[in-house]
């Protein structure tokens, strides 16, 4: 698959994402901003490693800081820093080793002390400390129930939250009598500052009640001591912490769209909102594309169709793939044959699921390659395994991590013979 579209849809990619990589706006956030005492640098997520290199180009000075990132995503050691890699989607020891580390920089701070938290997407899982009387073991099968029941992100993290002795607020009450500055890139719809990273420094709007109706929801099953540590409520104020959003998917969409306008497209972005199961939405994409190819009255001109968010997958097999890889697949069958269309879906942090993808493009010619390799689409999506499909098909987007996290890009690209 090298056709001018995709060429045209993984230049859209490579571009937008080098506009929303974290260093200006850490940049920009620290500007003019001075630190009476000593100054710790905890920094969080799949960015972090990013957002530690830029806070410590800025910082006058830098008396302790770690960072607490995703297997694969740190670059090397950054002077001043303690890094640290663990699990994700799914924590893992080496999340609670890395906690148990902050916790031991924030130790004994005094009022003129400032805990500088830079938080990005994947922070809940990479940053964890069970609540008293429960274990990693519990926190993972927990963690696992939620992303295989279709959970959205704000759920998951409200179960979490009420699980963690750092998450919802937490973890700020433990920097006290210390300030707490917070620094996000948001991966959460709606840009709730408690949901990002499930909130380790910020009041918690969700409450016990909340989540023990998303277990009714979802008919969860959880064990006793998971259930009573539910019903405890997390910290609704904080009076020693302040934060600002530096980036966001709606600045995703937002350059998306212009460099789509510079290749000759009219853009038009849909929503920055998107919160579907990724079948459902990949289907949308590919209803779309049927309608532009074969003159509905969407557009007769060169067309991008955008949108971002953060969809779920319903797991009902064993295979490889992820949220994004399967959007674009669940399109293919609609675009079979039609020459000037095309669909992606990536996410901006560079991994989509447990793989190496960050998502996933189909287009007219993706069914035929599958039927060649006598692959069965509707098997492959029961069984989740849109990863092998793709790679059959020349459909996966490979970018390596990125060093941002601000959710995912979903788009269409038409382009009528001219």
């Amino acid at each position: 698959m090298n056709s001018p579209l995709r060429q045209d849809a993984l230049h859209i990619i490579e571009q937008t994402l080098q506009k929303v990589l974290p260093e200006t706006a850490v940049h920009r956030a620290l500007e003019g901003r001075t630190f009476p005492g000593r100054i710790l640098v905890v920094s969080i997520g799949k960015a972090a490693w990013t957002m530690a290199k830029a806070a410590a180009e800025v910082l006058p000075r830098l008396d302790g800081g770690i960072v607490l990132t995703k297997y694969g995503h740190s670059q090397g050691p950054i002077p001043g820093f303690s890094i640290r890699e663990a699990g994700h989607p799914v924590t893992d020891e080496n999340s609670l080793l890395g906690a148990e580390e902050v916790l031991r920089l924030v130790e004994q701070t005094t009022p003129e002390d400032t805990v500088l938290l830079l938080l990005s997407g994947g922070g809940s899982a990479l940053f964890e400390k069970p609540a008293q009387g429960l274990t990693l073991a519990q926190l993972q099968d927990v963690s696992r129930q939620l992303l295989a029941c279709g959970a959205n992100i704000v759920e998951i993290n409200t179960i979490r939250k009420h699980l963690s002795a750092v998450k919802g607020g937490r973890f700020g009450a433990l920097c006290a009598p210390a300030s707490v500055f917070v620094i996000a890139l948001s991966d959460i719809l709606g840009d709730r500052l408690d949901s990002i990273a499930s909130g380790p420094a910020s009041p918690d709007q969700s409450t016990s009640e909340e989540a023990l109706a998303i277990v009714r929801k979802y008919g969860l099953v959880f064990p006793p001591a998971v259930m009573e540590q539910l019903k405890k409520e997390t910290p609704k104020t904080l009076p020693n912490a302040s934060a600002v959003i530096t980036g966001s998917v709606s600045q995703l969409c937002h350059f998306a769209a212009e460099e789509a306008q510079k290749l000759g497209y009219t853009p038009l972005v849909l929503t920055s909102q998107l919160d579907c199961e990724a079948r459902e939405a990949g289907r949308f994409f590919g209803a779309m594309a049927q309608s532009l190819e074969k003159g509905g009255s969407l557009s007769p001109r060169p067309t991008a169709i955008l949108c971002g968010g953060e969809t779920v997958v319903r797991l009902t097999g064993t295979g490889k793939g992820g949220r994004n890889q399967e959007l674009a697949l669940a399109a293919a069958p609609y675009m079979d044959g039609l020459p000037h269309v095309l669909v992606a879906a990536v996410g901006s942090d560079g991994t989509d699921g447990p793989t190496d993808a960050a998502g996933g493009i189909t287009d007219g010619s993706t069914m035929a390659k599958l039927r060649q390799a006598e692959i069965d689409l509707d098997e492959i999506l029961a069984d989740n395994n849109a990863y092998e499909a793709l790679k059959q098909a020349d459909g996966l987007i490979m970018t390596g991590p990125t060093g941002t996290n601000v959710n995912d890009l979903y788009f269409l690209l038409f382009r009528p013979k001219e």
